[in-house]
């Protein structure tokens, strides 16, 4: 059932049903969406499923308890007067306990069969749930000896890594080439490190002026060249002692990567979007 000529026109029955079975919730994802794509253009089941509304109490009642008025019978066997001295507890009419306001009266074979399938619904959400707060249990019971594993065996931390900057970054990188131009007075520092995909880079950059947009350019041993990353440099600059904003005091750092392997590259440069080189920085 999950399309929507399977909730078709001229079956009374089925359409009765689906109504039940999609007002009790107990209908599959794929079945629902068809079921709501049929009740979009169906005043009927729209007229149907707002009776049926009223019957979801009734049969939640009885799945749980399927004999919910024993409680009111009278004790013992039928006809069998109390023991003198006691008075059997008062009995409620069948006719004077709440019924659902509902004008759709299903046949006792589906009535019976709805109650069956909300009862095992109803069984199934507290599985689901009790299985929620095993696995929960046993995540955060476990969790430690998983990042272990995950981590080939080594002990976890007792507190999480504290994060780094990329001033911290560039500094534990070992492999760098510098170079200051003579003209620009601009200096450049490159870190790189051999990655399987190519060469991760860092770069620190001082005494650039702005308003500037630059990029750092890798350049192969055959003249091949690769754009690693680009950025904006603000009036007040990056690494200039004499900055009027404090931000500007301090060096810039910016990481990127290129596809090169290390050793192809000859040598890097810091550009402007216009073309101007402000730095060269060999390889």
């Amino acid at each position: 059932m999950t399309t929507h000529e399977q909730y078709g026109r001229g079956d009374e029955g089925t359409v009765h049903e689906a109504v039940g079975a999609y007002v009790l919730g107990i209908l599959d994802e794929s079945d629902a969406i068809a079921f709501e794509a049929h009740l979009a253009g169906c005043r009927v089941c729209a007229v149907h499923m707002e009776e049926f509304a009223g019957m979801e109490p009734m049969l939640a009642l009885l799945a749980d308890n399927p004999d919910p008025f024993a409680s009111l019978a009278p004790p013992g066997p039928p006809g069998r007067m109390s023991p003198p001295g006691q008075t059997s507890p008062p009995v409620t009419p069948l006719s004077q306990l709440p019924t659902p306001s509902v004008s759709v009266q299903p046949t006792p074979r589906l009535f019976d069969r709805l109650v069956d399938e909300v009862a095992v619904k109803r069984a199934q959400r507290k599985r689901r749930g009790m299985y929620l707060i095993a696995a929960a249990a046993a995540l955060i019971i476990g969790g430690p000896l998983g990042v272990a594993t995950l981590s080939g065996g080594e002990k976890a931390p007792d507190t999480l890594a504290r994060p780094t900057t990329l001033a911290e970054d560039f500094k534990l990188m070992t492999d760098k080439v510098d170079a200051t131009d003579a003209t620009t007075e601009v200096s450049a520092t490159v870190a790189m490190e051999p990655k399987a995909w190519g060469t991760e880079t860092a770069l620190e950059l001082k005494n650039v002026k702005g308003p500037l947009k630059c990029s750092l350019i890798a350049v192969s041993k055959t003249g091949d060249e690769e754009v690693i990353t680009s950025w904006s440099v603000p009036e007040w600059g990056y690494g200039l002692p004499d900055s009027p904003n404090p931000a500007g005091k301090s060096p810039l750092y910016i990481q990127g990567g290129t596809a090169m392997d290390q050793d192809d590259i000859d040598h890097f440069e810091v550009r402007t979007f216009d073309g101007k080189r402000l730095v060269e920085i060999d390889a």
